[in-house]
Formats: C-alpha cells, structure tokens, sequence
C-alpha cells in the first residue's frame, strides 16, 4: 500500500478521547529526558528512553534511513519508578505537526496508515513490577509500494485512569518519537501560497498605518523541512521598501503539511500601492546520508493601499477651495447687479430731470 501522511491529522480531535485526554508525549517526541516529561505529567511514575543495540546508544529518537521492502528491529525501554506495579499500553502511531510547530501523535481511535503501521510492537500490553525496567522490542517493516521521503511517528506508553469526575478518564501518554526516511528519489519542494495583504490606516491624515502579511508554507515535497524566512515591503516602484530580517522561522513540517504565516508590519505609510515579497531559505534536518538542496523559495504580491484619511482632508479642502470661489463668484456677481442697477437709477434720474427742465421752458 502507498503510504503518505498527507492527512492533516485532526489535530483538534486527536486532543479529546473517552471524554478528556491528558496528552504526556513531551518525553521522546519534544527530545526532553523522561524525568522532565514525568515532572510535567503530575503523576506520571515511568521513564521512557530508546535500547543500546546496533542501532545507536544514547540516542534522544529512533531514525531510521531504510530501503522500501526493508524490515528492521528495534526496542523500548521503560522504567517503573513507583513501589507499585505498573500496566501500560505499548503501541505506534502515526506523527503530525501540531499548530505550535511540535510533533504529535495520533490518539488510538485514530488510524495510522504510515509510521504507525509499519511498526509492530512485541507486547501492545505489559505489567512492570515496582521499581523494576524492561525492554519492549518491536520491528518496523516498510511496505515494498511506499513513496520515498520522510516519515514521521513514535513508540507510545499509555495508562488510562479514572478522572476525579464521574464518567471522565485520563489518558497519561508517554513516549519517543520515530523518523523513517524511505530511500528512494529524493524531492524537497516548498511553496508559498495564499498571500494577501490587509491594511488598517489611522485617522490621522499624516499618520501610517498597520499592515498585516498572510501566506501559506506549503511543504510540497517528500522530505521534512524547516525554513529561515525574510519579508520585505515596498511601496510603488519600490520606494518606502523595508527588509524584517527578524520573521519567526517555519518550523519543520512534514511532507504534504501546510504551515500559516502571519507578519503584522506598523508603520506603513499608505503609497497606493503596498507590494510584500516573502522568501523561504530551506533547511533539513540531519539525516543519514544525502538530502538533496533547493533554491530559496520567493514570491512577490502588490495590494492597493488606499490612504482614506488624506485623500478625505484633500477632498475637504478642495471643497473649501470651490466654495470659496463659488462664494466670491456670487458675490462678484451680486456686487456688478447691485452697481448696474446703480447706474440704471442713476441715468433714469438725469432723463427725467432733464425732461422736467425742457417742459418748464416751454
């Protein structure tokens, strides 16, 4: 079977199990020691870590560079730190990336159809006497169909117990995470998506305003990629342009998983025109063998940045110039009738005075 985590993971979901889900998967998957992932836990009173074997020692995951078809054995360690006997489950699960850039894996009601699935854990279900440690081997098989790149997922420990309120369980998970590259034609490829351009002005008519930068890291190739990222704002023809070297980094994120950006800018001045150029520098994670490189990933998109506030007081005051000329029009206008009928009082007045005078002579 072909198998690609291109699913999105309901991440949402995956968080609400049998009423309430305490999710402890910071141990392996976060790479923080089992005691900092008990501390967090409350009441968690086991350790996890990966077996010395010819796999490595010391190692804070389990990763594997495999052929497709290929099968590999591996273990578990676990630690009963408490004076009781401890049950746990043991089981696989496929891995995601959550909305805070860690990885997390899929609850059991979940289906796992890549890392999750290949793995084969020799006891999904074991009893650890009081203070005692016991190895848990398991095997991981890649289906001889599967797409090459990177695979992410993990070895999980799980102890379900009775909530404080009636009808909630908790479910205590601890774990170690687990990448599988599956060898093959290589292809890292990240696109950008979905860019626009929001701007609020201010009312202040020599004022600037706020714009916000929004896209889509959409990682399209088959390999686990983070990137540096860059932004730069120009006006038109480039004027007023503004490099932020400081946007926070994409986080790594699996084959086919999208990541959001979102960069708030202040202080931009409202030019008409407001063009924002995001560019992505790839970096890879270390992994046996070669990683193919790629170019820096660059995409440019312009919005029209209408300044309201100047163009409101310029209308104002183009109203005021009209109205003051309308205004001293009419009153130009008034001013000339006023005088012509003046003049035509005035020449009426001498006619008939001058005919008065030529009657009496007469």
């Amino acid at each position: 079977m072909n198998a690609r985590p291109a699913h999105r993971m309901r991440a949402a979901v995956a968080l609400l199990h049998a009423g309430l889900l305490a999710l402890v998967v910071a141990g392996g998957l976060a790479s923080v020691s089992p005691a900092l992932a008990a501390e967090g836990a409350g009441d968690v009173t086991w350790g996890v870590r990966t077996a010395s074997n010819e796999n490595g020692a010391d190692r804070q995951n389990f990763s594997y560079t495999i052929d497709p078809g290929a099968q590999l054995s591996d273990a578990l360690v676990i630690s009963n730190h408490d004076t009781e006997p401890l049950e746990l489950d043991v089981y696989a699960a496929d891995g995601f990336t959550t909305t805070s850039g860690q990885l997390d894996l899929v609850t059991p009601d979940t289906a796992s159809i890549a890392v999750g699935a290949w793995t084969t854990v020799s006891s999904g279900h074991l009893q650890i006497a009081a203070g005692e440690t016991v190895e848990v081997p398991f095997e991981v098989t890649v289906p001889a169909d599967a797409t090459p790149g990177d695979y992410a997922g993990g070895i999980l420990t799980s102890l379900l117990q009775p909530g404080q309120e009636q009808g909630i369980n908790v479910d205590r998970r601890l774990g170690i995470r687990m990448h599988v590259r599956v060898l093959g034609d290589l292809a890292p490829s990240l696109a950008i998506e979905k860019m626009h351009i929001d701007y609020a002005g201010s009312a202040n008519p020599f004022g600037t305003g706020d714009a916000t930068v929004t896209y889509t890291v959409h990682n399209t190739g088959n390999v686990r990629i983070a990137a540096a990222q860059t932004l730069k704002l120009a006006g038109p023809f480039g004027l007023l342009s503004r490099n932020l070297e400081d946007v926070a980094a994409v986080p790594e994120i699996l084959p086919g998983e999208s990541w959001t950006v979102s960069v708030p800018v202040a202080g931009v001045f409202p030019a008409f025109w407001l063009s924002a150029t995001a560019t992505l520098a790839p970096e890879f994670a270390v992994v046996a063998g070669a990683t193919p490189g790629i170019d820096p990933v660059s995409v440019t998109m312009g919005s029209w940045v209408i300044p309201w506030a100047p163009l409101a007081l310029l209308v104002l005051v183009a109203a005021v110039v009209v109205a003051v000329v309308l205004l001293g029009k009419r009153r130009h206008r008034v001013h000339k009738q006023r005088e012509d009928a003046r003049v035509r009082q005035a020449v009426e007045e001498a006619l008939l005075e001058k005919e008065t005078s030529a009657v009496a002579v007469f």
